[in-house]
């Protein structure tokens, strides 16, 4: 197989280092010929560029060459893939999109509710500048986006780049889940076959089956129903935060047992109990700034000292392994079905055209091939049309600077459904985010 040029746009993020280990686990299956790290954070880039470099001479001798940059033109000039996840504004914006909408009695999360959207609006502008950039120095690149809140930052790129036909937009939560279903069933992930419908953070599972076409479905939902739910993937299995969000699948399945949800459908079903267990004043950001940022600050340094991996604790998550599957799939023809985020285009037969779904396809040389849906029940139906019209409003306000299509977009939103209420909470978010947002015409 042919050696792939990669790059990894956010390298001095905090999830870098589980995707080198994917990358070092999954080389047989999406083998490479370079990796470069690229950030336009010069202090992360360069301590996590540094245990790259040192994990990968320990583990991927097979690799020609490894590089981390500032450097745009250095990092994308003739590559095969490109991997990006950023986070425009960091952990420390991303407090204020949790506590902003606390503040008011709202569900304050980063991908769900005012905080989504406020994180969106952050991203959608760096996403098209990078994607320009890739496509001056790689025109014919795969470029498989990560970036959160996924099904906004997709929206958004369907209208800036309809023709560009290599950019996949992708989120790993579905396969998150699907882990502690391969758990329940005492197989591994790669051996379930699903199939699923909704949009990014906002879906279903209809049916799990195995690779012998056998129904698992009935057996996860007894399973949940009666001995709970919990995360097995290696980057969450211990957090106390996903331990509780994994649990909540019960009662949402108890209250709506035809299909299997979820996790963060939570968030829309039953906003006044999120509400509850958070604490403004410490919001999420603030636990993944003092626990996973401090964790991986303190592995770093160690390697970086000991210019060694030796007794360290590496772990490999579903984050990367899935994106790296995804990868190579497109880049070797082989046809791996995967769930990612596409144009509806009638797969969902009673949804609009250019909604962007999240939906198992088939993945090619020549791109995803989704499986049709067909209708979907009236519940879900009306759930998903909700949700897609704040994405697109969202979006809306975000190239039409338009003050109005924010305030309709989070007043439709599950989560806030109240307009006296979503105008504070956006004049506050507009405050916060001045340096990052177009300016809103009222």
């Amino acid at each position: 197989m042919k050696g792939q040029k990669l790059v990894i746009v956010g390298g001095g993020s905090t999830y870098t280092i589980g995707m080198i280990m994917s990358l070092i686990v999954e080389k047989d299956k999406f083998p490479l010929k370079s990796i470069t790290l690229y950030d336009i954070n010069h202090e992360r880039q360069e301590k996590v560029g540094r245990v790259a470099e040192i994990i990968l001479k320990e583990k991927y001798s097979e690799l020609e060459s490894f590089n981390y940059t500032t450097n745009k033109e250095e990092a994308f000039i003739d590559v095969d893939f490109a991997f990006i996840q950023i986070r425009t504004g960091g952990l420390e914006m991303r407090i204020n999109d949790e506590r902003i909408p606390l503040s008011y009695g709202v569900v304050g999360q980063e991908t769900c509710g005012p905080g989504g959207m406020a994180y969106g609006m952050r991203s959608i502008g760096d996403m098209i500048e990078i994607i320009d950039d890739i496509r001056k120095y790689s025109r014919d690149a795969w470029i498989l986006n990560y970036t959160n809140p996924a099904a906004i930052v997709a929206e958004a790129l369907k209208r800036v780049f309809p023709q560009d036909k290599k950019i996949l937009n992708i989120c790993d939560m579905p396969a998150a889940i699907m882990v502690s279903y391969s758990k329940i069933l005492g197989k591994e992930i790669w051996d379930l076959v699903p199939e699923y419908f909704g949009l990014n953070h906002f879906g279903w599972f209809t049916k799990i089956y195995d690779r012998e076409g056998n129904d698992l479905t009935d057996i996860i939902k007894d399973s949940i129903l009666s001995e709970g739910f919990l995360p097995q993937d290696s980057e969450i299995v211990n957090d106390p935060s996903w331990i509780k969000t994994f649990k909540r699948v019960k009662v949402m399945l108890g209250d709506f047992p035809e299909y299997l949800p979820n996790t963060y459908l939570q968030y829309y079903l039953y906003p006044e109990e999120m509400v509850k267990k958070e604490d403004p004043k410490y919001t999420r950001a603030s636990q993944v700034i003092d626990g996973r940022e401090k964790r991986l600050s303190v592995l770093c340094e160690s390697i970086i000292n000991n210019q060694s991996t030796k007794d360290e604790e590496l772990h490999v998550d579903i984050h990367g392994r899935y994106m790296v599957r995804v990868a190579a799939s497109l880049a070797y023809n082989r046809g791996d079905i995967y769930i990612v985020i596409v144009q509806n285009k009638g797969i969902i037969s009673n949804l609009p055209e250019d909604t962007m779904v999240e939906v198992p396809a088939m993945l090619t040389v020549n791109g995803p091939k989704p499986f049709a849906i067909g209708k979907i029940p009236t519940f879900y139906k009306g759930l998903i049309e909700g949700q897609g019209a704040y994405e697109k409003l969202v979006v809306d306000a975000y190239f039409e600077k338009d003050y109005n299509k924010a305030l309709q977009a989070l007043t439709l939103n599950r989560t806030v459904v109240n307009a006296p209420l979503a105008r504070k909470i956006l004049d506050d978010l507009i405050e916060v985010n001045e340096n990052y947002w177009p300016r809103l015409n009222r």
